[in-house]
Order: structure tokens, then sequence, then C-alpha cells
């Protein structure tokens, strides 16, 4: 059974599929390794999975575009934990209507189910950049 997500950061999409498995995770066809440039981004983009202990129960295939490496990562990170609350689903108490188990108990509290809506401030008319003015001259 495979377990579809999508997600957003900045301008970068990734679509991500974790299938049951021991733990190898590719992006774009490629080992993380190979295709961020730091340690901490793919530390980033792992979270999900060891936050929720299943670091070596699901392999992770990811398809990233647009933006920059720590765009995709966070697309990425936050595809898998969308992912995972599918592989995961919560269940709630029929009584008071709280959630017992499922991934979304340890994941909401590390906000890892909130999409970054932060992206690039647009440059703006008579201005260098978004919000920067030119020089003021008084004569």
């Amino acid at each position: 059974m495979e377990f579809k997500a999508i997600g957003r950061r900045k301008s970068s999409v990734a679509k991500v599929i974790l299938t049951p498995g021991t733990g190898k995770i590719t992006v774009n066809n490629v080992e993380p390794k190979k295709y961020f440039p730091n340690d901490l981004v793919i530390q980033d983009m792992e979270l999900p999975l060891v936050v929720t202990n299943t670091r070596d129960k699901f392999d992770v295939k990811a398809k990233a575009t647009g933006g920059g490496f720590t765009g995709q990562a966070g697309a990425i990170r936050l595809a898998i934990a969308r992912a995972l609350e599918l592989a995961d689903p919560a269940k709630y108490d029929e009584k008071d209507g709280h959630v017992i188990g499922g991934a979304r108990l340890s994941l909401k509290p590390k906000k890892l189910l909130t999409s970054d809506a932060r992206v690039k401030e647009r440059k703006k008319m008579n201005k260098k950049g978004a919000r920067k003015s030119p020089q003021f001259v008084k004569r």
C-alpha cells in the first residue's frame, strides 16, 4: 500500500510516495546526500519520520520541482508529514472527541503539518527592491 501527498514551500512543490519498506529515501531519483548540498537540510527533511519513529519503516520517493534546495526540502518535509498522517490516521474517542492515537498526535505539536506560507515579497514601483527606496535628495 502506498500513501501519496503534496507539499509546498516558497515556490517549490514536492510530491511524495510513502511505501512500507526499509527506510530508503530518494529525491528526484537520487539519494539525498547527492541532491542536497548540506546535512542540515536533509535532517530537516527527515524530521517527520524521526518524530513518529518510522525512519526505517517506510521508503520515501520524492519528486521536487521549483525554487532552491531549502524550499524543496521544506516542501518534501510537509509532504512526508501529510503522507504519514494518511498512513497512520487519527483515532477519536467516542465520548469526549479527543484524539487517542495516530501520527497526527506527534506531528501537530512540532508544527510539521503546518504549511509555511512565507514567500518573497514582490518589488514595488519606484523602489529598488520590495521596500528599499532610492536615496532622498533634499536639494
